[in-house]
């Protein structure tokens, strides 16, 4: 019997032993993830957690500030596609590439400007350090029914070039009003 008891407490022994070792790796393994963050992101996540959760206990905006808010979001938009006159129809993003400091995102929009319709492909690399977040836009792609219009190629393919989505929308926005204004005034003619 004596060696019976010994061998049920060998065992149990070899048992803990390898509850421990998985114990250890599993802790290790949550430091190693753990170290992925900086304390800034982590006091980041921390506050934005008590924010929300001051935010339940505190209780839900009312659904007549949410429409408030929904309808001036509605009329500012409104506003600016009306300046503009830029109108999206569709947006989509995927991300491809997400590290601790760096993130690619694929983006693909679709919409019309006046009486001109546009495509855009693009890339925005998002690099983060301490301070600051810099974008840079990369491999940029436009599709736009020019017609026959030497310059809007010209124009598109240098924009293609530089990665610089500002220049084109302002462009793009001045071009096509006073496209449209052309357009009429031929209309009126024939």
């Amino acid at each position: 019997m004596d060696n019976s008891i010994c061998q049920v407490y060998k065992d149990e022994i070899q048992s803990l032993e390898e509850e421990i070792k998985l114990l250890a790796e599993k802790y290790e393994d949550n430091q190693q993830e753990s170290t992925f963050f900086s304390d800034e992101e982590i006091l980041m996540s921390i506050k934005s957690f008590q924010r929300e959760f001051q935010g339940q206990s505190k209780g839900h905006e009312s659904p007549s500030d949410l429409k408030a808010q929904l309808e001036s979001l509605e009329t500012d938009l409104s506003f600016l596609m009306k300046f503009t006159g830029i109108q999206f129809t569709s947006h989509s993003k995927k991300t491809v590439e997400k590290t601790t400091n760096r993130t690619v995102q694929k983006h693909r929009l679709s919409g019309n400007c006046h009486s001109l319709s546009f495509q855009l492909e693009f890339q925005l690399l998002e690099m983060q350090n301490k301070e600051n977040v810099s974008a840079v836009i990369t491999d940029l792609s436009i599709i736009m029914e020019s017609g026959e219009d030497s310059d809007v190629s010209k124009f598109v393919s240098s924009t293609e070039e530089q990665g610089n989505l500002l220049t084109f929308f302002r462009s793009l926005s001045s071009y096509a009003e006073w496209y449209e204004h052309r357009r009429c005034t031929f209309l009126h003619f024939k």
